[in-house]
C-alpha cells in the first residue's frame, strides 16, 4: 500500500508524495485518514516563507516540510501495548495531510458525537479560538470586536456570542468574509474602507466601544490601529501569529496611558493537564466543540468553501497563494487514497 502525503518541497512548492506506509510501534496506533482541513493562515505563512528568518516561525519553515494539523480518521491498526478497543474508533488529531498517520492514544481526541467529518475537522481551530476567548475573559454583557474574519476570526466571533457578549463586531476588508459573518441580532460586520469605523462602532455600543478586541489578521503593521476600538482599561487579545514585528509600537499611548491589558493567546497556553482550577485543556475544548456542533449551537458548515480530493492539493495551495480571501474552510478528502 502507498501513503500519499502532502509535502512542501520548497517556498511555494507543493507535491503529493508517495511515502511508505507507517507501522505503529509500541504505544502507537495507525490511523486511516478521512478528512483534513488546510490551515490557510499558518500553512501559507510557512509555504510562502512570510516571516523574518530570526523569528520563531523559522523553526517551522525548514523544507521539505509536511504540513497539517486538522486531521480526522479511523484507527485501523494498533501497536504493541495498545488496547485493541481503539480499533475502529473515529478520532481527531494534529496529524499531517497524509492517507495514513501514526498517533498515540493520549494525544487523540475521540469523536464521541455524530457529526460530519468535514465539520469535525475544525476542531484544532476551535481549540485555538476557545482558548483565546477564555484568556480574553469575555463575559456576559460585554462588547467584543474581532479584527480579521478568516476561519479563526469567524469562530471567535461565534464563541464570543455564546459566551454572552452583548455585541460582537467583526472587522475585515474582504466582502466575501464579511458576508459569512452571522446575520444575528447583536452581531455586526464592518468594512473599515466604508466610512468611519470608530463612529460606527460607537453607534453600536452607545459610545462605549469594546471591552475586548481580538487580533486575527496576522498583519503586524495593522495591530496599532486596532486599539482604536478598545475602551480605556480594555483587553487586547493577540490570537493571531503576527508575521514579524510591529514597527513603532508606542507602549505609552497603546498600553500605559489607557491602561490596556495585552494578552497573548497561543494554542500552547492551554494547561497541559486538566485540574479543578484549570480544566480547559485542548482535549476538553475539542470535546466541547464536538458537542456544540452536534447540538446545533455552533454552525461551521457554512465556513467550508472548498472540498477537494487529496490529489488536488498542489492546485488548491497554488490558488490560495494567489488569493486566499475567497477561501475559508478547505477540506481535503482521502477516501481510497493509498489503496
Amino acid at each position: 500500500m502507498r501513503n500519499p502525503t502532502v509535502v512542501f518541497t520548497g517556498p511555494g512548492q507543493v507535491v503529493v508524495e508517495d511515502r511508505p506506509l507507517p507501522i505503529p510501534a509500541a504505544g502507537e496506533v495507525l490511523i486511516q485518514t478521512r478528512r483534513t482541513l488546510i490551515s490557510t493562515g499558518t500553512e501559507l505563512t510557512i509555504l510562502n516563507s512570510q516571516f523574518p528568518a530570526q523569528s520563531r516561525w523559522a523553526d517551522y519553515g525548514r523544507f521539505p516540510f509536511v504540513p497539517g494539523y486538522d486531521h480526522i480518521g479511523t484507527v485501523v491498526e494498533v501497536g504493541p501495548e495498545v488496547d485493541r478497543a481503539w480499533l475502529g474508533r473515529k478520532v481527531a488529531s494534529y496529524a499531517a495531510h497524509a492517507a495514513y498517520v501514526l498517533g498515540r492514544p493520549a494525544a487523540l481526541r475521540q469523536i464521541h458525537r455524530d457529526l460530519p467529518d468535514e465539520q469535525a475537522a475544525f476542531f484544532t481551530l476551535a481549540e485555538i479560538a476557545m482558548n483565546g476567548v477564555r484568556r480574553g475573559q469575555v463575559t456576559w454583557g460585554e462588547t467584543a470586536a474581532v479584527y480579521g474574519l478568516g476561519l479563526l476570526g469567524q469562530l471567535v466571533a461565534r464563541l464570543c456570542r455564546l459566551a454572552g457578549a452583548a455585541m460582537v463586531i467583526g472587522v475585515d476588508l474582504a466582502p466575501s468574509r464579511l458576508a459569512l459573518f452571522p446575520h444575528l441580532s447583536r452581531m455586526a460586520a464592518l468594512n473599515p474602507a466604508e466610512g468611519d469605523l470608530i463612529a460606527r462602532a460607537q453607534a453600536l455600543t452607545r459610545g462605549r466601544l469594546a471591552e475586548v478586541v481580538f487580533e486575527l489578521t496576522g498583519n503586524p503593521e495593522a495591530i496599532p490601529a486596532e486599539f482604536a476600538l478598545l475602551r480605556r482599561q480594555g483587553r487586547m487579545v493577540l490570537l493571531s501569529s503576527p508575521r514579524g514585528p510591529t514597527p513603532l509600537f508606542d507602549f505609552h499611548d497603546l498600553c500605559n496611558s489607557p491602561s490596556y491589558t495585552i494578552i497573548g493567546a497561543h494554542n500552547s497556553s492551554h494547561p497541559a493537564h486538566e485540574t479543578l482550577q484549570q480544566p480547559w485543556t485542548q482535549r476538553r475544548h475539542a470535546e466541547l466543540f464536538f458537542d456544540l456542533v452536534a447540538d446545533g449551537e455552533l454552525e461551521v458548515a457554512s465556513l467550508i468553501s472548498h472540498r477537494l480530493a487529496c490529489t488536488e492539493a498542489p492546485r488548491i495551495y497554488a490558488a490560495l497563494r494567489e488569493d486566499r480571501s475567497q477561501a475559508m474552510g478547505v477540506v481535503l478528502e482521502w477516501e481510497g487514497a493509498g489503496a
